[in-house]
C-alpha cells in the first residue's frame, strides 16, 4: 500500500504529463485521503466540466435520464427522440429486470425512435414526433404513458416537444412527459438525473388527478434509486418485507406509473442511489411532509448497520422484524463470508464508478476482508465525496473525473488486486493483466444488494481474483524489459 507521501508524488507525477492550465485544474479533482473525515469536507472539486482534450469516461445528460430514471419505469414507453444511436445503444444495457410481457405490459428492452435524418434537421421533428406517438400507442395500446427523452439535435433545432406531448396527452388520454435531457446539457448524466426528476415532479407528481381512495398504511414505504440492476431491488425489498414494511412503489427498476402516483402517500421515502435520486426526495419532503433516508444494502456489516437505522423511524414492531431478519441472514452471511474471506483477505481494490458505488460497496468489500485503496466518482458532487470520506480507513487515493491515461498511471503504480469499473475500462485493464470486475451492471451477474446479493458479490470477487487466466498472462511491468 502507498504512504501519503508516495501517493502525493504519484499525484504529482501524473500532474506533470498536462500543460500548466490543465495540470492546475485537474490538481482540484486528486486528492489522498488518510482514513480521517476532514472536517469541511475532504477539499475535492466536483461536478465541473471536463477539460477539452482529456478523454472524460462519463456519461451524457440522455444517459442519466433515459438510461437511469425513466427508462426503468416498465409500464411506459420511452421514446428517444433524434437519431437512432442513443437509443439502439442505451437499450437493455442497464440490466434493469422487470416482472411483465414485453410489448404487453412492459416496454423496457424494447427501443422507440424517431430515428432523425438530414431533413427532419433541418424541417423539424414535431410532425414526426406526433406521428410516432400515434403509432407507438396504437400498437401497444396497454402501455400507461410515454416519455420523450430528446437527444441533442432536438435542443439545437428548438422542437417544441412540450406542445407536442401535450396536444398528444389529450388526444391519447395518457401522461406524455416531454424530458429536455439532451446530452450536451450540464456536465455529465447527473443533469439527466435532476432533468428527470423535475418531470417527474411536474407531469406525475403534480399532476391533476381523481383521489384514488388510497389511504396509506401506517408501514408504507417506497424504494428510491434502486434500478433493480440484475435483481437488486427484489433483494432488497425481501428484507423490508420481512421486517414488516410494506413497499408500495419501486424507483425505478421494475416500478409502474401507479406506483410513482402513489409514492406521496408512502411514510418514508429509502434512498438507495442518493446522487440520482435526492432531488425528489426533497421535493417530496418539503411538498408532502415525506422524510427520506439514504440507506445501504451492500455487505452484511452496512445492511445490518440500515436495517436499524430504517426500523428506528418506526415503532417497536418494526424495530424486532429488523432485529430477527439480522438474525435470520447472520448465519447465511457468516458462512459467505467463512468461506470466501480466506480467499480475499488483503486483497487491494480500485474502484471508479457513478452513482452511489464508490462508497456503499466500500463495507462490503470490507466484510470479506479487503481494502479499497483507491475511489472516485464519473460524475459526483462534493457532498458524495463527502459522505465517502467516512467510509475510508486508510490512504486512499481520491479521483474526481479521471481521464484513461490518470487510470492507467495510477493502477500501474498501485498495482491492485481488482478494479472496479464500467464497461469502457474493462478490456483495457484486463490487456494489462489486471482482474476487472464491471460495477455498473454487475458484469452480466447479480444481484449485489441483501444478503442474497452478497452471496453473489463474494462468489463473483473470488472468481474473478482466483480466476487462473490471471498467471497466464504476462503484464506490461513484468515484461523482461520492463522499468
Amino acid at each position: 500500500m502507498l504512504t501519503r507521501d508516495e501517493a502525493e508524488k504519484l499525484i504529482q507525477e501524473v500532474l506533470a504529463a498536462y500543460p500548466p492550465e490543465a495540470a492546475e485544474d485537474r490538481a482540484k479533482h486528486l486528492a489522498v485521503l488518510d482514513g480521517e473525515a476532514l472536517e469541511g469536507g475532504c477539499g475535492i472539486t466536483a461536478n465541473r466540466k471536463s477539460l477539452p482534450g482529456v478523454m472524460t469516461i462519463r456519461g451524457c445528460a440522455y444517459a442519466g435520464s433515459k438510461g437511469v430514471v425513466w427508462g426503468p419505469i416498465k409500464d411506459m414507453i420511452h421514446i428517444s427522440h433524434g437519431p437512432v444511436g442513443c437509443g439502439q445503444y442505451s437499450r437493455a444495457g442497464r440490466r434493469n429486470y422487470y416482472v411483465g410481457t414485453t410489448g404487453i405490459n412492459a416496454f423496457g428492452t424494447m427501443n422507440f425512435t424517431s430515428d432523425f435524418q438530414e431533413k427532419d434537421i433541418v424541417f423539424g421533428g414535431d410532425k414526426k414526433l406526433a406521428k410516432l406517438l400515434e403509432e407507438a400507442n396504437a400498437l401497444f395500446p396497454l402501455n400507461k404513458g410515454i416519455s420523450v427523452q430528446s437527444e441533442c439535435p432536438v435542443g439545437l433545432i428548438g422542437d417544441d416537444i412540450e406542445a407536442v406531448a401535450k396536444k398528444k396527452s389529450v388526444d391519447l388520454n395518457k401522461p406524455i412527459v416531454p424530458v429536455r435531457c439532451e446530452g450536451f446539457r450540464g456536465v455529465s448524466q447527473s443533469l439527466g438525473h435532476h432533468i428527470a426528476n423535475d418531470t417527474i415532479r411536474d407531469y406525475i407528481l403534480d399532476r391533476p388527478k381523481a383521489d384514488d381512495g388510497i389511504q396509506a398504511g401506517p408501514y408504507d414505504v417506497a424504494i428510491i434509486g434502486d434500478y433493480n440492476i440484475g435483481g437488486d431491488a427484489w433483494s432488497s425489498r425481501i428484507l423490508l418485507e420481512e421486517m414488516g414494511l410494506q413497499v408500495v412503489a419501486q424507483w425505478s427498476g421494475d416500478g409502474t406509473l401507479a406506483e410513482l402516483e402513489r409514492t406521496p402517500k408512502v411514510r418514508l421515502n429509502l434512498v438507495h442511489c442518493y446522487r440520482s435520486m435526492n432531488y425528489i426526495s426533497r421535493h417530496m419532503e418539503t411538498k408532502y411532509g415525506i422524510p427520506w433516508l439514504e440507506y445501504n444494502f451492500f455487505g452484511p456489516s452496512r445492511i445490518a448497520d440500515s436495517l436499524r437505522r430504517i426500523a428506528a423511524r418506526f415503532d417497536d414492531r418494526i424495530k424486532a422484524g429488523a432485529e430477527a431478519v439480522i438474525a435470520k441472514y447472520q448465519p447465511m452471511a457468516d458462512a459467505i463470508t467463512n468461506r470466501f474471506r480466506p480467499r480475499l483477505e488483503g486483497k487491494r481494490v480500485m474502484l471508479y464508478v457513478g452513482g452511489l458505488r464508490p462508497r456503499h460497496v466500500i463495507g462490503a468489500y470490507e466484510d470479506l476482508g479487503m481494502e479499497v485503496v483507491g475511489t472516485g466518482y464519473e460524475f459526483g458532487h462534493n457532498d458524495d465525496y463527502d459522505r465517502t470520506q467516512v467510509d475510508l480507513k486508510n490512504t486512499t487515493l481520491i479521483y474526481d473525473d479521471a481521464s484513461g491515461y490518470e487510470l492507467e498511471r495510477f493502477v500501474e503504480r498501485v498495482r491492485p488486486d481488482l478494479i472496479g469499473s464500467g464497461i469502457k475500462e474493462k478490456y483495457v485493464f484486463q490487456k494489462m493483466g489486471i482482474p476487472f470486475r464491471q460495477m455498473h451492471s454487475w458484469d452480466y451477474s447479480g444481484p449485489y444488494h441483501g444478503y442474497d446479493g452478497y452471496a453473489i458479490f463474494a462468489r463473483d470477487m473470488d472468481m474473478t481474483i482466483n480466476n487462473p487466466c490471471w498467471k497466464m498472462m504476462t503484464p506490461p511491468w513484468r515484461q523482461p524489459n520492463a522499468a
